[in-house]
């Protein structure tokens, strides 16, 4: 399947694609013939990752700084984007979430998590599919989201909330821009660490103990996800429209992933919210 061709003639847009999974999915990409369009926040990091994949596969690789938050910002990255030729894919990959008792969270909490998670992803799937549609070019989008799509989440509601509206654009999409040559799939991670997931999601003191947790005894490899994200995006996951693809070694039909978190005591969560105040 994963020939070094699959992805050859293919121009991919990558939201939050300069670190995490967002450039591992870049990386293997390019690796399979498909060149880059990288955006996010932070021009430097974004142009960091772009020279580390050209020097390992020699891809063309654009970068744009990019808010995803603002609907104007996302306008002006695609149109610029665009100048360049085409899109044929887009990764809504932008998400923000932390863990918090949620009675604590304020509006502006909560919006910093939806903001990029949920508005910035339909921001650029709305950019980027009239686009497509207008100009009868086909297209695919693939959302990340995650297994709180499934059984919601404790402590991270936001997100869940986030993820849950991002999966129902796509199913709704897939039956609304299918027969415009525009397919809409996604992928549930489970556990694959990354330095920033690490960071908001697995604080100190909290139970990352795997082996125990997970059916399968361990996190995720991040090939196993890209893998999964090129063949979804590619001609050979033509038929495959409108669904969601779970991949956590089965961890999500055993716990939701916050259940360690219901015995912090009060001390622990002030803690850790004085924490987050100051970085």
């Amino acid at each position: 399947m994963f020939q070094p061709d699959l992805l050859a003639n293919r121009r991919v847009l990558i939201t939050g694609g300069g670190t995490g999974l967002g450039e591992a999915m870049a990386r293997r990409f390019a690796e399979l013939g498909a060149s880059l369009v990288l955006t996010g926040r932070r021009i430097e990091v974004l142009d960091a990752a772009a020279q580390r994949i050209r020097d390992e596969s020699g891809a063309s690789v654009q970068t744009i700084a990019c808010d995803v938050r603002s609907a104007e910002a996302v306008e002006a990255m695609v149109e610029e984007a665009w100048r360049h030729g085409p899109l044929d894919a887009l990764i809504n990959n932008a998400a923000a979430t932390f863990i918090a008792q949620t009675e604590h969270l304020s509006a502006r909490a909560a919006d910093a998590i939806l903001a990029p998670t949920l508005h910035g992803a339909m921001y650029c799937t709305l950019s980027v599919g009239k686009r497509w549609i207008e100009s009868g070019h086909p297209g695919v989008i693939l959302g990340i989201l995650s297994t709180s799509t499934i059984t919601g989440r404790a402590f991270t509601v936001p997100s869940a909330m986030a993820k849950s509206g991002h999966l129902a654009m796509i199913k709704s999409l897939a039956v609304e821009w299918g027969p415009k040559g525009v397919r809409l799939v996604a992928i549930a991670p489970g556990p694959f660490p990354t330095t920033g997931a690490v960071g908001q999601l697995r604080p100190g003191g909290r139970d990352d103990d795997l082996s125990r947790r997970n059916p399968l005894g361990r996190a995720g490899e991040h090939i196993e996800l890209t893998n999964l994200a090129s063949y979804l995006i590619s001609p050979q996951a033509g038929y495959i429209n409108g669904e969601m693809v779970t991949i956590d070694g089965g961890m999500h039909l055993r716990t939701s992933g916050a259940e360690d978190l219901l015995g912090w005591s009060d001390s622990q969560w002030a803690e850790l919210r004085q924490r987050r105040s100051k970085s």
